[in-house]
C-alpha cells in the first residue's frame, strides 16, 4: 500500500473510531442529562419544614401545619413566631438582647413561592416582625420598611406595640454594661437567627427569617436577616436557602441566594450549603471567630445543612416526625 493511501486510510478509520466513541459520549451525556432533568422536574408533595438552630416547637407547629395543607409561607411565619414570642430566647423577638444603648430592634424577611418578598429592619416595640414582613409584600408598593415607619405601619394594621426588654434581658444588659466588652460567642450570641423553610402540599415552597441580632451591637445596626438573598431566597422552581451566624459575613456572599443559583446548577441543598461556606472560609482568615450556619431544601423535599463551627443543629419535619439533624462543619 502506498504511503499516501495509508495515512489517508487510517485517517478515515480514525475519524470513524472517534466519531462512535463521540457518538457514545454524547449518548451517555444525554442519558445523564435526562436523568437529572427528570429529577429535578420532581416535586415532593409530602410536606417538610426545617429550621436553624433545634427550636424544637417552633418546627413541629409549621410541620403540623403544612400537614393540614396550610400554604407554605403561612405555616412558616407560625412557626418562627413561636420563638419571636417566647421571651427565653434572647436572640430572637421578645426578650431579645439590645443593642449598645439598651434598645431592643428587631428584623425578619419572608419570601413565598412567587418570589414576592417582604422585610423590616431596627423595628422597636413589635413582636411578631415576620407577620409585619408579610404585611409589608401583601399591603404595600414596598419591600423594605425600617425603623419608626415600620413600626407605625404595624400599629395602624393591628400590631400590637409593647415593651420588649424583659426584665432579665434589661438585667444582662446593665451587667454588660460593667465592662461594655463586645467579643460575640460562637454558638451562643452568634445564634441569632430562626431561619424558617418550608414545603408544602402542593409543592411551593417559602420561607420566613427573624431576629433580635447581635446581642449588643451598635445602634442601626442590621445584619443578614431582613435582606432577601443573604438570611432568606427563594426560587420555587429550584429550592431555598435560609442563613443564621454572623450576618456580616453572610451578606458578603449572598449567601442564601448562592446557595439556591448552586442547586439550579446541579448541586444538592447539601454540597451547596458546604460551597456557601467554603466561600466564605477561604477568603476571610478571620472565619475561627465566627460562626454562620446554612440550611437549604429543593424541589425534592431534599435538605441539607453546614457550618463553619461544630455545635450548630437543624430541625427536620416530615412524615410527621420532627428531629434535631447534627450538621457537619468546616473545622473539626
Amino acid at each position: 500500500m502506498k504511503r499516501r493511501n495509508f495515512i489517508t486510510k487510517t485517517s478515515i478509520n480514525t475519524l470513524a473510531f472517534g466519531l462512535g466513541i463521540h457518538s457514545l459520549a454524547q449518548a451517555g451525556t444525554a442519558k445523564n442529562s435526562a436523568e437529572k432533568l427528570k429529577k429535578k422536574n420532581t416535586t415532593a408533595t409530602t410536606p417538610v419544614a426545617i429550621c436553624t438552630w433545634q427550636f424544637t416547637e417552633a418546627n413541629a407547629t409549621a410541620g403540623a401545619l403544612l400537614d393540614q395543607g396550610i400554604p407554605a409561607l403561612d405555616a412558616v411565619i407560625k412557626g418562627v413566631a413561636v420563638e419571636e414570642e417566647n421571651i427565653k430566647n434572647t436572640t430572637v423577638g421578645k426578650g431579645g438582647s439590645p443593642d449598645r444603648e439598651g434598645n431592643v430592634t428587631l428584623d425578619a424577611c419572608v419570601m413565598d413561592h412567587t418570589g414576592n418578598c417582604g422585610s423590616v429592619m431596627c423595628v422597636e416595640n413589635i413582636t411578631n416582625v415576620a407577620a409585619l414582613a408579610k404585611k409589608v409584600m401583601e399591603d404595600t408598593p414596598h419591600v423594605i420598611l425600617a425603623g419608626k415607619g415600620a413600626e407605625e405601619f404595624a400599629v395602624k394594621n393591628g400590631f400590637t406595640a409593647e415593651n420588649l426588654l424583659t426584665e432579665e434581658s434589661e438585667k444582662a444588659y446593665k451587667e454588660w454594661l460593667k465592662t461594655s466588652k463586645y467579643k460575640p460567642i460562637i454558638n451562643i450570641e452568634n445564634h441569632d437567627t430562626i431561619g424558617m423553610l418550608g414545603l408544602d402540599k402542593n409543592g411551593n415552597i417559602s420561607g420566613a427569617c427573624t431576629t433580635s441580632g447581635l446581642a449588643y451591637k451598635m445602634k442601626g445596626r442590621v445584619g443578614d436577616s431582613p435582606v432577601i438573598g443573604s438570611g432568606l431566597f427563594i426560587d420555587n422552581a429550584i429550592g431555598g436557602a435560609a442563613a443564621t451566624g454572623m450576618g456580616e459575613e453572610v451578606i458578603k456572599t449572598v449567601g442564601s441566594f448562592l446557595i439556591v443559583e448552586l442547586m439550579r446548577n446541579g448541586m444538592s441543598p447539601q454540597e451547596a450549603c458546604e460551597e456557601a461556606v467554603r466561600r466564605i472560609v477561604t477568603t476571610n482568615p478571620n472565619h475561627t471567630n465566627f460562626q454562620v450556619a446554612y440550611i437549604a431544601i429543593n424541589k425534592q423535599g431534599e435538605t441539607g445543612c453546614y457550618c463553619i463551627h461544630p455545635g450548630f443543629k437543624m430541625m427536620k419535619y416530615a412524615n410527621g416526625k420532627n428531629m434535631p439533624v447534627v450538621s457537619g462543619s468546616h473545622l473539626k
